[in-house]
């Protein structure tokens, strides 16, 4: 017996031994694969293929994403898209830009005007853009219509619509389940609140999304006529149906007739043209040199520039302690913040703004550091995407300068608490709930039998007290009083251009024109206003997960047909399971502008899933 277990422990010795040297190689050669040199980039035609969004900031893969073998959602930078197509211009490697946006699924208006007249910088320089989609809708035309080329499928249409659609009010559902939304607000136009209260639009809700509307519609066209002056836009959005019928039925040759593309060819047809552009290469996917998104970044574009201004980025929904990327975790962003200030070599700070707001206790949290900056005598100069709204607006107030632009979607100043109870629930399942009390304020707010009065009126009192903290720090940073905030307040969203009329901005700019200004304030030279990112390094790990959620997603993968754009169906149940998540998930008091568009959409996860089906379940 000593015999087969010293040969036992032999055996189990060497598969430990195996084990561990397999896991050694596994992770050495996963470490050279992260540290290796990019392959030197050729000459050819620079691929945009936008197979996703463009977003601020993107969010970073998590493990759940690449066991489940699901196709990713993909998030570019924007500020890595500006960069490469800046180095394009002056490259002597890229023969032209193929904007390929079969699979383009949108972004904010002003994220995508920046980037359009990247594009259309890119063009001047003598440089041919090329774009091409089955169909087009209104983020992936103002992106085209910067191209020197449009093509179209035959199969496809353009579908451009402007602002506007349905959004979901939960009130009827909420009354079967029982439940009963407590709302807190201050703000005539905070409609963030009304779909838990309502079944439709409140009158004020509907004039101030119409007026934001109109006012994004006005922006959108103004960015796409640069680009297509003579194309006769509002003819055909005023009566599509009217151009179809003059092209007997064919919507591609429609948009041709309207001056909307210039080319109606399939793929093929779209890849031969760029290999006259670029050159041919048979061993290549489409036949033509190209050069890949990614690895140009690596290899044209400084990812760590190192200056005297400081540019930290505030992205996704505001929330407690930390975060990843594309959430502005506020602890995470004050400490980016004190870090930055740490090393002593800041002489301004540029805070980036794209965020609908979230926490109010986050919001004051990255405040504070800002307010550190100044403290120190940096000047502060805030640059807000496409929407610095309620949390957003938040932040934004220590600056000594504010830009937006045109289509940004700011303001929102107003606050609100939801609180569910369940009293109307345990009623349909039979159950009673009851108990002491030995104060006014004992077992509140009771979301078993309802919030008592007592309860109620603290709440509503910490809402009123943490708005007119609000009107006090606007009115403070612009100059104004509490009266005159609360005039141009009361959770109302305005676009940039409104925006700067009434005070809220200084003047209307990109990142690069705050950078310029930071630089100025802080008596810069124009040659010494270098930037550095105050941004967490990627991790080991977090470099790992994004080598295996980014693999190319398969051939074929892209919609068929013009259709398949133009439903936003399942993007629209995911914000709306978010929303409900949201006020069945316990009392909160927030600064945030629910109504305004996310800059990353909502996703419907396996939780929501089981969300979901506990639903139908109790409803069915």
């Amino acid at each position: 017996m000593r015999f087969v277990r010293a040969i036992w422990k032999l055996l189990v010795g060497v598969k430990d031994a195996l084990v561990l040297i397999f896991m050694l190689l596994f992770f050495g050669f996963l470490y050279a694969a992260l540290s290796a040199k990019p392959t030197p980039v050729g000459d050819g035609i620079l691929a945009l293929d936008l197979n996703g969004s463009v977003v601020e900031q993107p969010s970073k893969a998590d493990v759940s994403e690449v066991l489940s073998g699901g196709n990713r959602i993909r998030q570019y930078s924007l500020r890595e898209l500006l960069a490469a197509l800046e180095a394009a211009k002056t490259d002597d490697r890229v023969k032209a830009v193929a904007l390929d946006l079969d699979g383009f699924t949108g972004g904010g208006q002003t994220t995508l005007t920046d980037l359009a007249d990247e594009i259309r910088s890119v063009r001047a320089s003598g440089k041919p853009v090329i774009a091409y989609a089955t169909g087009y809708t209104d983020d992936g035309y103002q992106l085209a219509s910067a191209a020197s080329e449009i093509w179209l499928n035959p199969l496809g249409l353009v579908a451009v619509a402007g602002p506007g659609g349905q959004r979901l009010y939960y009130k009827g559902l909420l009354d079967k389940l029982g439940v009963t939304a407590h709302v807190y607000r201050v703000g005539t136009y905070k409609a963030a609140v009304e779909p838990y209260t309502r079944t439709d639009m409140s009158p004020e809700a509907k004039e101030n999304a119409q007026a934001l509307g109109n006012a994004l519609l006005e922006s959108w066209r103004e960015s796409v006529v640069k680009g297509r002056p003579k194309a006769q836009l509002d003819a055909y959005m005023r009566d599509t149906n009217a151009a179809v019928q003059a092209a007997g039925g064919d919507m591609a040759k429609a948009a041709l007739n309207a001056g909307l593309v210039d080319k109606v060819a399939d793929r093929h047809d779209f890849e031969k043209r760029l290999a006259e552009l670029g050159g041919e290469d048979d061993s290549a996917v489409g036949g033509y040199k190209r050069i890949r998104l990614g690895a140009y970044i690596k290899d044209a574009v400084d990812a760590q520039p190192e200056g005297p201004i400081g540019v930290v980025t505030v992205a996704g929904m505001i929330v407690d302690g930390k975060a990843s990327a594309g959430t502005a975790g506020g602890d995470s962003i004050a400490q980016l913040i004190e870090k930055g200030l740490a090393r002593k070599n800041l002489k301004a700070l540029v805070v980036r703004v794209d965020s609908p707001g979230g926490s109010v206790l986050a919001s004051e949290r990255i405040r504070q550091a800002i307010l550190e900056a100044k403290r120190r005598k940096l000047p502060v100069v805030v640059s807000m995407g496409s929407v610095a709204a309620s949390g957003g607006y938040w932040v934004s107030t220590p600056a000594d300068y504010i830009y937006a632009e045109p289509s940004t979607i700011t303001g929102s100043i107003g606050v609100f608490g939801i609180l569910p109870s369940f009293e109307g629930t345990l009623a349909k399942l039979g159950l009673g709930a009851d108990g002491i009390k030995t104060t006014p304020l004992s077992g509140e707010p009771d979301v078993l039998r309802g919030p008592s009065p007592e309860s109620e009126q603290l709440l509503q009192t910490g809402v009123n007290s943490i708005y007119g903290r609000f009107l006090g720090l606007v009115a403070q940073s612009r100059h104004k009083t509490p009266q005159e905030i609360d005039k141009i307040a009361q959770g109302r969203v305005w676009d940039g251009g409104t925006a700067h009329q009434i005070g809220l901005v200084d003047g209307f700019g990109s990142l690069n024109d705050a950078v310029q200004k930071a630089g100025e304030l802080a008596k810069l030279d124009k040659d010494d206003r270098g930037i550095t990112y105050l941004e967490r390094p990627t991790s080991f790990k977090e470099q790992l997960i994004e080598m295996l959620a980014s693999e190319e997603r398969d051939e074929g993968s892209s919609p068929t047909d013009g259709f398949a754009f133009i439903g936003n169906g399942q993007v629209e149940l995911a914000q709306a399971v978010a929303d409900l998540r949201s006020v069945l998930g316990g009392p909160s008091i927030q600064v945030r502008c629910l109504e305004c568009p996310s800059p990353a959409p909502a996703k419907v996860d396996r939780k929501d899933a089981g969300f979901l089906a506990a639903i139908s379940d109790w409803l069915f």
